[in-house]
């Protein structure tokens, strides 16, 4: 892709960077409570056995109720560990006591790991993202470490990207290798993205 191409992906990566630094404190936590309860009740969550998440980070829309609900509920659920090519093994979370900081400010658990097919075994995959448009092209951090987990993905599995609702609907740039996702999850609701 062109120089300009790249130009508009890093242009709506700031602007979407810009706002959520501007959500006050209360609205970020009132989200994570709503998103969490949103996700609970999303019928494929309801009936998953093992779902794979991730710790959020920074001005990333909280994780940490929905993490706590799913373990409370007893299911399973599997945690990134960023490997230094940038790809992603995966480990059980058993708990915010078994996470451990890890590289560029993230979280991830301290047990065995799973390797980077572990995420087959999820029956929903949840994962980060910048924004997403009404076809399910999702925008990330850039370093294409979710895109390759994503192509691991048994097809079929739902894939939910959590987002703010203004960040639900944008024109997202695509690259040859990024892999659209199916579901975003906001406090607002599901919404299914169609191709």
């Amino acid at each position: 892709m062109g120089a300009g191409h790249s130009a508009a992906k890093t242009a709506l990566r700031d602007q979407v960077l810009a706002a959520r630094r501007r959500r006050p404190l209360e609205a970020c936590t009132a989200f994570a409570a709503s998103v969490a309860e949103v996700a609970r009740s999303w019928e494929p969550v309801r009936h998953a056995g093992t779902v794979a998440a991730y710790v959020s980070v920074g001005s990333e829309p909280g994780t940490g109720h929905l993490l706590d609900a799913l373990l409370a509920a007893g299911t399973r659920v599997l945690l990134p560990v960023l490997r230094p090519d940038n790809d992603l093994d995966w480990a059980v979370h058993t708990g915010e006591h078994g996470l451990v900081r890890a590289a560029r400010g993230l979280y991830e658990p301290a047990g065995p790991r799973l390797g980077v097919d572990g995420v087959r075994t999820a029956d929903v995959v949840i994962v980060p993202g910048l924004a997403v448009s009404p076809t399910g092209d999702r925008l990330g951090r850039g370093g294409g470490s979710y895109d390759r987990a994503l192509a691991r993905v048994p097809a079929g599995t739902p894939v939910a990207v959590l987002l703010h609702d203004d960040e639900v609907g944008l024109a997202v740039p695509t690259d040859p290798h990024d892999v659209p996702v199916g579901f975003a999850l906001t406090s607002s609701g599901v919404v299914r993205l169609t191709r």
